[in-house]
C-alpha cells in the first residue's frame, strides 16, 4: 500500500519482489555465517573486522550459497538503521551492487548479475529526493520485516508460495501482457500431467 499511490502494480512489483528476495538472501547469509562460526567465541561482526576471518568467511559463503553480504549490508542491519533513523536508500542501492559484485568470477556470477536491475532506487517515482525515497522504501522494508521468513525446507516452500502469489497478483492486474509470462501453479501441474501421461 505504501507504494500504490506512486506507481501502478506492474511497477511496484519490482520493488516488493526485489526487497523480499534481498531479505531472503540476507537471512540465508546470516544463517550460513552462524553455521560457519558455530563453536567459536566470536560474532559475525567481530569476525568480519578481522581480515583473516573475513577472507575465510567470504570463501565459505561463496562455496555454500554463491555470494556474501557484509554485516552492515544485511537486511536486519538496515532495519536497525531505519529504527534509529540512520538509514539511507543509497545504502540499500550500494548493498545490492555489492552482492552482485561478490559473485564476479564465481560459478554463481550469471545467477546474480542484473538480479536487481528492475529495482531502480533512484527513480523519482519513489520520491523527488533521497529523503523522500528513503522514507518510502523504509516503510516497505519495515512492513516486509514483519513477515515471518524462516528457512527450513517447509518455510522456503511458504516463502515460494508467497512469492508466487504476489507474481500471480501482479500478472492479473497487468492484463494479457503479464499473463504471457505467468502460468498459475495449478495450470502448470495439469500441463505436466498431460505431457507425461503414459511415460
Amino acid at each position: 500500500n505504501d507504494l500504490r499511490g506512486n506507481m501502478d502494480a506492474s511497477e511496484f512489483r519490482n520493488y516488493i519482489l526485489g526487497l523480499i528476495f534481498y531479505r531472503f538472501l540476507s537471512e540465508k547469509a546470516e544463517q550460513e555465517y552462524a553455521d560457519a562460526l558455530a563453536g567459536e567465541d566470536i560474532t559475525y561482526q567481530e569476525a568480519w573486522a578481522d581480515e583473516e576471518y573475513r577472507e575465510d568467511l567470504k570463501a565459505e559463503l561463496i562455496d555454500q550459497v554463491g555470494y556474501f553480504i557484509e554485516p552492515q549490508d544485511l537486511f536486519s542491519a538496515m532495519i536497525r538503521e531505519i529504527e534509529t533513523q540512520d538509514f539511507d536508500i543509497e545504502h540499500l542501492a550500494t548493498a545490492i551492487r555489492k552482492v552482485e559484485t561478490s559473485t564476479l568470477g564465481e560459478e554463481s556470477e550469471n545467477d546474480f548479475i542484473g538480479l536487481f536491475s528492475d529495482m531502480d532506487l533512484s527513480s523519482t517515482r519513489l520520491g523527488n529526493n533521497v529523503k523522500e525515497r528513503t522514507a518510502l522504501i523504509s516503510k516497505v522494508m519495515v512492513n516486509l520485516d514483519d513477515l515471518p521468513f524462516v528457512h527450513s525446507d517447509m518455510e522456503i516452500d511458504m516463502l515460494g508460495d508467497a512469492y508466487e502469489f504476489l507474481i500471480g497478483r501482479f500478472a492479473a492486474t497487468a492484463g494479457k501482457k503479464a499473463g504471457e509470462f505467468y502460468t498459475p501453479q495449478q495450470v502448470s501441474k495439469i500441463l505436466a500431467k498431460i505431457v507425461t501421461d503414459g511415460k
